[in-house]
């Protein structure tokens, strides 16, 4: 059992090591390792500032071992049937749900987020995508194109075999676990990088594989920085794949080194999403809508809304109404199931995030609300704490409506027209997501198709089919994630013509 595995290993721990603090190690080949290099660094909880554990900093020794396992299990797990694959993804799921309250306080502890968001949000998720992807696995089907009695064309689609999954911080598990579930649900074997500042549930995942049935080598899951040993994973050249998820700075950076390997790329970037909210709209559920679009995981995930785009007969009941609700996310402790708002990932980017609102104001808006860290008491004093800040008066050229704050910071503009909002929220070099509210139907129809973003959620947000491509346009980032698209991505398309005409 996890819980057993974890007392054993902690305990084993403090007896070769003079620091009583956890360990978060490497899992290669099916066990947990430590690296190569004795150098680590400390996970801390950005709630309480406190250390929580030691990481492992891998090195290129490191990921030679991991691409050795995962080559030495590539053969066998490429021939297994499908089933044998979904049965075991399967496995995995469960796993996961029978952990939830364990996998959840990690979590937590890691980012600082609500204990109810990681209960009800990110571990259940990261269970559906592994069962998603078990049944998808049964479902992958070849195509046939006959060319009218000469020849039989026949589709293959064949696992690429050695890839890579880098996830972040913000939803650490849930998109972990979104790249792993396909990649090997279509037979390839992953070597996996969390992000530094969020490593315990991906460290945890490694027993839950092993108790699933996962063979040794299939998943290995390497700790450490992305400059060090995810830049290696990206350069390596039997890693034939590179499926990442971050920003878009990184992403620049990680397709300049694979491109000129001709690897296949995969990368979800950043996000400045328009919400766009025309005056015929559903107004209280728009409201509320409109603050958790916002400020959700304290505004820290890719497809939050964070330029709000009001129509101008509404503009100024909205904006106090919005006020007025915002309210009730004031930061609170993560721990206390009520909290709806908890703490930034760290004090280094509470510090990017205050830096915006005070470049906000030197470029002439006004904060309506917010617009400081939050005070705390007790043990959360030192914490990463940010109130829901809301800014107008910014022009859409501004660098706050421009760049990705990644943070409990929203902006407000108005419009007049259709045409009007359009233009506002094409305003970006990003087109991750967007959201509409309005009641007319066709003026969603025309909306969703003039939008320059790759998803568009009409009167909802955060709504998910997980058969659905995911992914997003310009600086948002390459290619889509989900359904067929993941499945397709971690497969080589093979084309086999047979002649059979007579001579």
């Amino acid at each position: 059992m996890l819980n057993s595995f974890f007392e054993t290993y902690f305990k084993m721990k403090s007896r070769v090591s003079s620091h009583p603090m956890k360990s978060i190690h490497n899992f290669i080949n099916g066990k947990y390792v430590a690296a190569s290099s004795v150098a680590h660094f400390e996970n801390i909880n950005p709630a309480t500032g406190e250390s929580v554990s030691h990481v492992v900093r891998s090195n290129k020794e490191d990921l030679e071992a991991a691409v050795q396992a995962a080559k030495s299990a590539l053969p066998d797990w490429k021939k297994r049937s499908m089933e044998d694959r979904a049965r075991i993804l399967y496995n995995i799921a469960e796993g996961i749900e029978s952990k939830l309250e364990e996998l959840a306080q990690a979590e937590t502890a890691d980012t600082g987020k609500p204990i109810q968001f990681s209960r009800s949000v990110d571990i259940p998720r990261a269970a559906a995508n592994f069962r998603f992807f078990a049944a998808a696995a049964t479902q992958f089907a070849s195509e046939s194109h006959d060319m009218a009695g000469k020849a039989i064309n026949y589709t293959l689609r064949q696992a690429i075999g050695v890839v890579a999954c880098i996830s972040p911080w913000n939803l650490p598990l849930y998109l972990f676990t979104w790249k792993i579930a396909p990649a090997l649900a279509t037979g390839n074997c992953v070597i996996a990088k969390p992000s530094e500042l969020s490593p315990t549930t991906a460290f945890m995942l490694g027993q839950i594989c092993n108790d699933a049935g996962l063979p040794p080598g299939v998943l290995n899951i390497l700790q450490g920085y992305g400059s060090e040993i995810g830049e290696a994973m990206v350069q390596h050249p039997e890693i034939k794949a590179i499926s990442f998820t971050g920003g878009t700075k990184t992403g620049a950076r990680i397709a300049s080194i694979a491109a000129p390997q001709f690897k296949k790329l995969s990368l979800e970037l950043g996000g400045k999403n328009p919400c766009i909210v025309f005056s015929d709209c559903d107004y209280e559920r728009t409201l509320k809508n409109v603050v958790r679009l916002a400020f959700s995981n304290s505004g820290q995930i890719c497809l939050c809304g964070s330029r709000i785009l009001i129509e101008k007969s509404i503009y100024e009941r909205f904006k106090s109404d919005l006020i007025e609700e915002i309210k009730s996310f004031i930061p609170a402790d993560p721990l206390d199931p009520q909290t709806k708002m908890g703490s930034l990932i760290s004090k280094e980017h509470l510090e990017k995030v205050d830096s915006y609102v005070k470049l906000a104001r030197s470029e002439g808006g006004t904060i309506l609300y917010g617009g400081e860290a939050a005070v705390m008491q007790g043990e959360h004093t030192s914490g990463a704490f940010y109130l829901p800040t809301v800014i107008e008066g910014l022009g859409p050229g501004s660098r706050c409506n421009m760049e990705e704050i990644f943070g409990p910071v929203i902006t407000l503009q108005s419009f007049h027209s259709e045409d009007e909002a359009l233009k506002l929220a094409n305003a970006s070099p990003y087109g991750l997501a967007s959201t509409l509210w309005t009641e007319s139907l066709s003026r969603a129809h025309r909306m969703s198709e003039a939008l320059h973003t790759g998803i568009v959620w009409v009167n909802c947000w955060l709504l998910r089919d997980l058969r659905t491509p995911f992914g997003g346009m310009n600086q948002s980032g390459v290619g889509r994630e989900g359904g067929w698209e993941a499945m397709r991505f971690f497969t080589e398309a093979k084309n086999v013509c047979i002649n059979f005409a007579a001579r």
